[in-house]
This record gives C-alpha cells, structure tokens and sequence, in this order.
C-alpha cells in the first residue's frame, strides 16, 4: 500500500531531518520543527481523549498566529477536519457556519472569544489560546506520541466557506492531497522550501492564506506571522526576518505603495527574491510600479479560487509584456474557455473558464446539486469567471459572469471599464457595476477612488472606450468594500446605489 499524502507530513519529515530548525515566528514566540510536532502531536490526543473521533469537524476561531499550524497539523494529525472561521465575521455568520459543518469542537484565540457569540456553549469543546488559557492546560496533559490515525488522501482537511456572495456559505471540502500537492508545486514556483523565509500576510483562515502560510512550513521553510495588515508592519517583518518569499493581494501593494518612496527606503528589503500575487488582478498600473520599485524581485500573478485551487500563474519573465494576464495554465492543470453551449471559443473571444486538476474541491459539503452545477461530466470545474485566451495561449480574466453588465441588449464586462479607469491620472482604484435602468434596461455606474473628476475621467474614457461602455454615473468613495482576501464585494456597491 502506498504512502498517503497528508498536510501533516511536512511537519513530521522535518521535525526529524532538521528539528531545530524555526517553522514558526510570532513575535517574540519561536517554535521549532520539533517543538511543532510535539505540540501538534499533544493537541490531537488532547481531543482524541476528549471523545472526538476521526471525521469529526473542529473550528478554528484564530488570527495569524503560532497555534495557526500547529493546529492544522494537530487536526490532520487526528483525523480530525478543520473548518476556519474568519474573526470578522458575525456571530450569526460563524453560528450559521459551526452548525452547518456539525463542529464538535472550537479552538478559539482569547482575544476573539467575545466573536464566538452563543456557539461556545453549544459545543462539546472549546480550548482558548492565550496564557493561562485551557488550550495550554490541554496541551500539557496529553501525551506527545504522534497518534498517527490512518486517513485516506483523498479525504478531507478542511472545510472552507465561501465568502455567500449569493445566500449562505457554501462548504467547501478540500483533500489532503488536493493541498499537499498545491504545497509542493508552490515551493517549486514561488520559493518556499527548506532554509526560505516567508511571511503569512494574507489571513490564514482564507484559502490562499492557508495554502502560502503553511505551505512554507509543510516544505521546511520559516513563516513569520503578520498577526493583522499593516504595510509599515510587514516592511519592518522582511527586513528583521530576511524574508524571501511574500505572498500578497493588490490591496497591500496599493497600501505599500501609499507610505511613499521615503517608508520604502527606511527598511532593508534586499532578502526579497520573490512576490506573488492573487484575490483580483493587479491594476497594470500598480503592477508597473511594483515591478519599478522592486526590480530585483521576481513578480508572478496567479489566479484561482476555494473550490479550484490556483488555475494560472504569469511568471516574471513575461510580466510585463503580459500585464493585465494571469498567465497560463498552472502545474497539473488543464484549462477550457467555453460559450454557453461548452464549445471551446477561439482566442481573443471572451468565454466561461473551467479548470481540471488534482488541487480541485471534493464537493460543496451536503450539497450535491450545487456541486453538480458547476462541474462538467468528464470533471471540469466553473470558476464563473469570464476569461479570453490570446494568440500565445496567456489568458485574461475579463470578469465574474454574475457581474456581467448588459445595457441595451450589448454586453459590458466591468473589468475592461476598471482598466481603462484606473489608468486615469489621479485615480488609485475603481469597481464598475450595473444598476437597473428603465430605457437601457442596465447602465454602467463607476465608484472611484481617487483624486480627480468625473469630467477628466469621461475624458480620458472616451478616447478609450465605446460609447456604450462610458459609465452614466461617477461615484467618488474614500475607499472600496472587501472581503478579507482582499475581493470588492461589488453586492456592496449595488446595495448602497
């Protein structure tokens, strides 16, 4: 029988090939591989002896923290399946999750406890991170035998929730080698690896977060945990901690952009090699500016999604002279551009993207119809994102089929107006979405953040743009709606309209 890939492999391989070696920095906290196994080792048998059983669900209620992967490898470790919680999340949101996903247990930071609501008293567990906290009394308790408890691959890790852009969350299963495999591939792309230094700046309850914060630890590299976002924070982390390898979303780079050259200057960010980018396409003039302000640093922009994993990635040699691309097709993975019948549509024609590969979700969790709704009978799974392939095969993402915008029977994809917007002077970032109107049946409406006018911006669309894609409306806001990986929550725009 061969060996089964698990998320708590990395861990234990290198607790023995390199034990003191740092996995983990937070703060003024060090955890070494060996310490990360003993303490992963204790938390699996502290809720194996409190009478959970393989296949049962534990939610994790935390910030990027040390307890982060020990968790996670204690939970695999155990059989046990992780569901994240996002900290900003409501009560109602995180009751409606836990009850959901049937958690029996919660592992919930002391600091966020006041976000559990009424669920920690529901459950049959709760441990609390934090000094004098019950996680360290359980962790002290219970032996540090690795148990070992046999899980297949193919069997899930975790349970991931949608950010419910469209009703509740869906739950999002996701195997262990759908993860491992995606660590792996990642270490060969974006420079994690033994000896390479990282940091978790995306949150680790989120797909990406999850998959580039511990993906460094899975192959034997540091990660340093950014506990919440802040640019100058994370400046001071890359010089302290030589960081190699930075995963970010375009916000950050915008916010990093917005401390001006003199912040830049401040700090020794010569152990950089390599930043990698995904949530939302790079603006071609940010992307421009990152690739000014660190020549030396390899920059790639990948794309993906919860339920696909990564799809594409535009590596560094081609990155300016395919900006606004997400690359081609990623490791392992086919990609088709689709009309509405599923015929493949030629280059330079917008269509549907699907995606088949070994990273793809198991299945919505006890929703069978949805999952059938977005997979193909021989296995491609929707992104629900409309893509257009040029003649070289690099692929653009024009924008999510739900937000298709069409006014007078024409259709306007809201990315190719937020192009042409932000490459307005004096504008840092737009959304374009579609408002019901009477005679168009749908108009173009623009929020803006910026410092410019709804003149200069008219102007310079017009020498761009159809007529028809000229927004009707220009709406300045100080900034705009997202979610916690970094996505404009566009239903937020349309609400407010």
């Amino acid at each position: 029988m061969r060996a089964q890939l698990s998320i708590a492999s990395g861990v234990r391989e290198f607790a023995t090939t390199a034990p003191a070696a740092i996995a983990v920095i937070d703060g003024d906290r060090r955890l070494s591989y060996a310490a990360l196994h003993d303490r992963s080792s204790r938390l699996a048998n502290a809720l194996l002896s409190s009478g959970l059983i393989p296949g049962d669900t534990v939610a994790l209620l935390l910030a990027n923290q040390l307890e982060y992967p020990e968790a996670a490898a204690g939970l695999a470790k155990a059989g046990l399946v992780m569901v994240p919680l996002n900290p900003r999340l409501t009560p109602s949101e995180i009751a409606f999750i836990v009850e959901h996903s049937r958690a029996r247990a919660l592992i919930v930071d002391a600091a966020l406890g006041d976000r559990a609501g009424a669920v920690a008293g529901a459950l049959e567990i709760v441990l609390v991170t934090g000094d004098g906290g019950s996680y360290e009394a359980a962790l002290a308790g219970a032996p540090s035998r690795d148990p070992r408890v046999s899980v297949s691959e193919n069997d899930p890790f975790c349970v991931a929730y949608t950010s419910g852009t469209t009703g509740n969350p869906k739950g999002v299963l996701i195997s262990h080698r759908s993860r491992a495999l995606t660590f792996y591939a990642s270490a060969l792309e974006w420079g994690l690896g033994p000896g390479r230094r990282s940091i978790a700046v995306a949150p680790m309850y989120h797909g990406a977060g999850f998959a580039f914060g511990y993906g460094a630890i899975h192959t034997g590299g540091t990660v340093s945990m950014l506990r919440s976002w802040d640019p100058e924070r994370l400046l001071a982390m890359i010089e302290k901690d030589r960081a190699q390898s930075v995963f970010m979303v375009p916000t950050h780079a915008q916010t990093i952009r917005a401390l001006g050259d003199l912040a830049l200057r401040r700090h020794d960010l010569s152990s950089l090699d390599t930043l990698f980018f995904n949530a939302a396409a790079l603006p071609v003039p940010l992307k421009e500016w990152v690739l000014d302000t660190f020549p030396a640093v390899g920059v790639h922009e990948l794309y993906g999604s919860t339920e696909a994993g990564i799809v594409t990635n535009l590596r560094p040699a081609e990155a300016r002279r395919k900006a606004g691309s997400v690359g081609h097709a990623w490791f392992m993975t086919e990609v088709r551009i689709v009309d509405d019948i599923g015929a493949p549509v030629p280059a330079g024609s917008p269509g549907e993207l699907f995606s088949r590969s070994p990273y793809l979700m198991n299945g919505y969790l006890r929703d069978p119809e949805a999952t059938r709704a977005c997979m193909t009978e021989d296995g491609f799974l929707t992104s629900g994102d409309i893509a257009v392939s040029d003649d070289e095969g690099f692929i653009r993402i024009v924008d999510r089929k739900k937000d298709l915008i069409i006014t007078g029977g024409v259709n306007v994809y809201p990315r190719d107006v937020e192009i042409a917007i932000d490459g307005c002077p004096g504008v840092v970032e737009s959304a374009v979405v579609g408002e019901r109107d009477e005679t168009w049946g749908e108009r173009v409406v623009a929020y803006v953040v910026g410092e410019t006018s709804a003149n200069e911006i008219e102007s310079h669309l017009r020498l761009r743009l159809a007529g028809y894609k000229i927004p009707k409306a220009i709406r300045f806001v100080p900034q705009l709606p997202r979610n916690s990986a970094g996505k404009v929550l566009k239903r937020e725009l349309r609400k407010d309209a």
